[in-house]
């Protein structure tokens, strides 16, 4: 049995090789601190944020798209296996797990014993933007440069592929959350409300912009009044959130650059004529490609299903080992 895992700093997803996507959950676990126990994993932990007593804590157990707590993210490992597998959990599966291309090997040793503990038979490991790139359907074989944007929660990573491997690349951990926490620091600086991690979300997605809109959108939220201490509505605007988010969006157009400064002229004219690929659940951000291009002066193209394609990569992976040895990582055999 062989599973492919987009293990991501806000949601994770699992990949069956003659399926597609089986799973879909945020990574998120809840934890009773009293008896050091796991309440909930994925979305019924996801719900619990902001509203929970002292003696429940909510994890999210990736940070910056690495692990931060070694035993509750193999604890959500396992539970992603378990439910994937349901009545076949007495084979061990193969997992091909996803990880930024930045990743130290101390952070790969523990995503890989992670994966080992919460019993994988094998475990392989490969960059993100490759597994990005193959299920974006980029012809990552081939003699001609590409180029991928991988916007995760934790991380954002820009990288030249060609001829199956890594060209040069550059990652940064500025992504989602990071916009999330622009967001409710603009709100509590300009209307002085504080507002939850959900509330910051919402905002993101339903009027959330990289560049000014003529035609502004508006949505009302709802925080606690910081002067006061009381609930208030307000509205925030489109524009806002355009302001909020001009910092982190203006470090990760400087990553792009600096990966195309660093990449060989022939690979660089070929990703002028194709433009770059942008992935990602933080590339789904309203007129984000339309920024990149303008600043950069090369096309942004948004791959389709751009949230799953590090989860379809893993899975096309899976099904060619012999074709991709060369593009994994490392590997740990039971």
């Amino acid at each position: 049995m062989k599973i492919g895992i987009d293990l991501g700093t806000c949601n994770s997803i699992v990949f069956l090789p003659k399926k597609g996507v089986v799973l879909e959950e945020p990574s998120v676990v809840a934890i009773d601190l009293a008896e050091n126990k796991i309440l909930a994993i994925g979305r019924e932990a996801k719900e619990m944020r902001g509203r929970t007593p002292d003696s429940i804590r909510i994890y999210r157990p990736l940070r910056d798209g690495v692990i931060a707590d070694f035993r509750v993210t193999q604890a959500m490992l396992k539970y992603f296996i378990k439910k994937t597998l349901g009545p076949l959990r007495i084979f061990k599966p193969e997992l091909m797990i996803g990880v930024p291309a930045g990743i130290t090997s101390t952070e790969k040793r523990a995503v890989i014993e992670a994966g080992m503990n919460a019993g994988a038979r094998m475990v392989y490991l490969a960059k993100e933007p490759v597994l990005a790139a193959i299920g974006a359907n980029v012809p990552i074989h081939s003699c001609s440069g590409n180029m991928v944007v991988d916007i995760g929660g934790g991380t954002a990573e820009a990288a030249v592929i060609s001829l199956g491997g890594i060209v040069n690349f550059h990652s940064i951990r500025m992504a989602g959350d990071k916009m999330d926490v622009a967001i409710s620091d603009y709100v509590k600086k300009k209307y002085n409300l504080a507002i939850g991690e959900q509330t910051t979300e919402e905002i993101k997605k339903r009027v959330g912009t990289a560049l000014p809109e003529k035609q502004e959108r508006k949505l009302k939220i709802r925080g606690r009044d910081i002067a006061s201490g009381l609930p208030k509505d307000i509205e925030v605007s489109s524009n806002d959130v355009c302001e909020a988010l001009s910092d982190v969006l203006s470090e990760i157009i400087q990553m792009i650059k600096l990966v195309l400064r660093n990449t060989p002229p022939e690979l660089s004219a070929d990703i002028m004529n194709k433009g770059m690929v942008m992935t990602g659940g933080g590339s789904l951000l309203n007129n984000l490609q339309e920024l990149i291009s303008k600043s950069i002066g090369v096309p942004a193209i948004l791959a389709e299903d751009s949230i799953l394609c590090v989860a379809k990569g893993t899975g096309a992976m899976l099904k060619s080992l012999d074709l991709y040895k060369r593009t994994i990582m490392n590997k740990k055999r039971a």
